[in-house]
């Protein structure tokens, strides 16, 4: 299943910055589990972001409540799964290879 994990600032950018690098590092971690296959800032960036993920829901549940910033109450995520009925050929090459 997909997930497109939506993450709102729910804090003033000075109340952010200092949780940044422990959000950065949780990207990286789970970007390298295979469990995030993009993250990306919104633009405009005061928003907050955007990660596409993959996984079982409650997986990725308790991998978004993981996050730093979710940890710290400085933003607040929502997601949404997505049941994929029409993929790029590229995309359902990567979700067969990732077995999910």
């Amino acid at each position: 299943m997909l997930h497109v994990l939506l993450v709102r600032y729910t804090a003033p950018p000075d109340e952010v910055t200092p949780h940044v690098p422990g959000h950065v590092a949780y990207l990286e971690r789970h970007h390298a589990d295979g469990t995030f296959l993009l993250s990306g800032q919104t633009v405009p960036d005061d928003l907050g972001g955007v990660i596409l993920a993959i996984g079982p829901r409650e997986r990725v549940e308790r991998v978004a409540a993981e996050d730093p910033f979710a940890v710290a109450g400085v933003a607040a995520y929502e997601i949404v799964s997505v049941d994929p009925g029409r993929l790029h050929e590229e995309l359902r090459g990567l979700l067969t290879r990732s077995g999910r």
